[in-house]
């Protein structure tokens, strides 16, 4: 059997929280109805497409690049890097990985970058819906620890709700410090204990 992985990540666009990866291999002999591009999906849909995806791929994997990877090497390399550890921590080694967007990962494997590929490959369907579970579950945990950003809601995007607690709050130990608006948030901090 040619295993192949689809591999997508959740939380580029947030100012807080980590970058989360996955990558799925799914049974060729086990459809999942009702894959598709996690962003058009309810997060009632993706719950229930993460628990068929758990127990009918042959395998599937996450990982994460944490805020201080981020703010280290920018938001690209770490999603790469997420991008990297999924694949390299699934419990069968594909022989090809297709991976959502222009670029890809060094892996042990060959791979194939493809615009827009979580609406028209269901592996990456299934890798980004994986993704999107997991870093939402991280963010409603990360509500729990700072309520005054009020994660659970927006995720850690850049709504103007959040836009406020920052304003408000100042920047947390899970805010972004390399993402403009993040950055300008210190700024005016520091401009006003200066």
């Amino acid at each position: 059997m040619y295993l192949v992985a689809g591999v997508d990540e959740a939380g580029r666009g947030p100012l807080a929280g980590p970058v989360i990866a996955a990558a799925v291999i799914l049974d060729p002999n086990h459809d999942i109805d009702g894959l598709a591009d996690s962003k058009k999906l309810s997060a009632k849909q993706r719950e229930e497409l993460f628990g068929q995806i758990r127990k009918y791929a042959l395998a599937w994997s996450a990982a994460r690049a944490t805020v201080l990877e981020i703010d280290t090497i920018n938001i690209l390399q770490a999603s790469l890097l997420a991008m990297q550890r999924a694949v390299h921590a699934l419990s069968l080694q594909p022989q090809m990985a297709l991976i959502d967007g222009n670029k890809c990962p060094i892996l042990n494997c060959p791979s194939q970058a493809i615009i827009g590929g979580d609406a028209t490959e269901p592996a990456i369907s299934a890798a980004s819906i994986v993704a999107k579970v997991l870093r939402d579950r991280i963010m409603m945990m990360l509500d729990k620890r700072y309520p005054v950003y009020e994660f659970a809601r927006h995720k850690g995007y850049p709504t103007e709700l959040h836009m406020n607690a920052l304003r408000n709050h100042g920047a947390s130990k899970v805010h972004r410090r390399s993402f403009a608006p993040v950055a300008a948030c210190l700024e005016n901090e520091l401009t006003k204990t200066g």
